[in-house]
């Protein structure tokens, strides 16, 4: 079997969550609604919560950073490739090149000579990974299964070679050295590179950063699922299900992967750009394989083409390390120091997601959908 046919098989029905939360009335979908996104905007206070402090108590980091850096920008990742893999089909695996792409546009445009304010980059940011997205696609458009996943595999790593030796004979990227000195983030005239007062409330820097973040995400979920449900977003999914029938129904799948890898690219670009000017430095190390394989793993364990799987994906594999920074230092001390803590982290990260798959195959939260038709006597 194909690492393409093992990536879309199907098994046995499981409990689907989305059932039960749709056949609840609109008005209490919208209410559940309405709290989940008031939670997550106070979540940079959960700290302050006896209860909730101790449970989200990240040792050695800031909670506020491990939820910005981390966690909403992987879930914007994850969202931007789920266009791709979840509702395509197409097993993108250097989708991080995209996501290089948009970071590495806005920091050369906001650092060195150019000079130009951040809002302003972010659109090039978009149109370069769009284009990127394009140009990948175009090649790859014969390819099925495996040899795609190679040829995506490859471009990944390509964009982080020519990233890192592209400083000379012209310095564009400062090669392995990365790029400093990025802009920070600044919107109608709000520079949320330095805390905000109002009044005598303040708000930390790395808070304005989580907010807009949160908006972005909450922005993207609402496109995402505009898309699923479109037109489009069914060929998607009919190209996902069976190429070669839904090319014999009419539908064009040459512009439709086009479309699929332009769109998901495009998310990578506004995620990359969200990176450089919230970090304020860039190097080739932060594209590497091992991001790529990442954010894939967040996409299909959490649910393939669920958005909610999706995001719960993300959570759960950008915060785990974090958590497990409790277990990985008392390990380390019994082993006299002689294992790393971060290879201890790592190996449990992979034991955890090798157990998730064995014991959910389909996924945290697989779609309701899925699967229907063959289990339906």
């Amino acid at each position: 079997m194909s690492l393409t046919e093992s990536f879309r098989r199907r098994t046995a029905p499981q409990l689907h969550v989305g059932n039960k939360f749709r056949s609840l009335p609109k008005s209490a979908r919208w209410s559940i609604g309405a709290i989940i996104i008031a939670a997550c905007y106070f979540t940079p206070y959960w700290p302050d919560v006896p209860v909730l402090g101790w449970i989200v108590d990240t040792p050695g980091t800031s909670f506020e950073n491990v939820l910005t850096d981390q966690i909403m920008m992987f879930i914007l990742v994850a969202l931007g490739l789920n266009v791709v893999v979840g509702f395509a089909g197409l097993l993108d695996l250097g989708y991080v090149g995209f996501y290089a792409v948009g970071a590495y546009t806005t920091a050369v445009m906001t650092s060195g000579q150019f000079s130009w304010p951040w809002i302003a980059a972010m659109p090039l940011s978009i149109l370069m990974a769009m284009i990127a997205g394009v140009v990948l696609g175009t090649p790859t458009l014969r390819l099925r299964g495996d040899y795609l996943a190679i040829v995506t595999l490859g471009f990944g790593e390509i964009i982080r070679v020519f990233m890192n030796n592209l400083d000379h004979p012209v310095n564009i990227t400062n090669g392995p050295k990365g790029l400093s000195q990025i802009d920070p983030i600044s919107i109608f005239g709000v520079n949320l590179g330095q805390k905000l007062m109002i009044g005598d409330f303040e708000i930390a820097s790395v808070s304005l950063y989580y907010y807009l973040f949160l908006s972005l995400v909450l922005v993207t979920i609402l496109i995402s699922h505009r898309l699923e449900v479109s037109r489009i977003g069914r060929a998607w999914m009919a190209i996902r299900e069976d190429e070669v029938a839904a090319k014999a129904m009419g539908l064009n799948t040459r512009n439709l992967k086009l479309l699929a890898f332009g769109m998901g690219a495009t998310f990578g670009g506004v995620s990359g750009a969200m990176f450089a000017g919230f970090q304020g430095f860039i190097s080739p190390e932060s594209f590497s394989l091992m991001e790529s394989v990442m954010i894939v793993a967040m996409v299909v364990l959490g649910g393939l083409g669920y958005l909610p799987g999706v995001i719960l994906g993300a959570i759960l594999l950008s915060a785990l390390p974090e958590v497990l920074r409790y277990v990985a230092g008392p390990l380390q001390e019994m082993t006299g120091g002689r294992l790393d803590a971060a290879i201890l982290r790592q190996l449990l990260v992979a034991l955890a997601m090798i157990v998730i798959m064995l014991m959910r195959p389909r996924g945290l939260w697989p779609s309701p959908e899925h699967g229907k038709s063959l289990t339906a006597k």
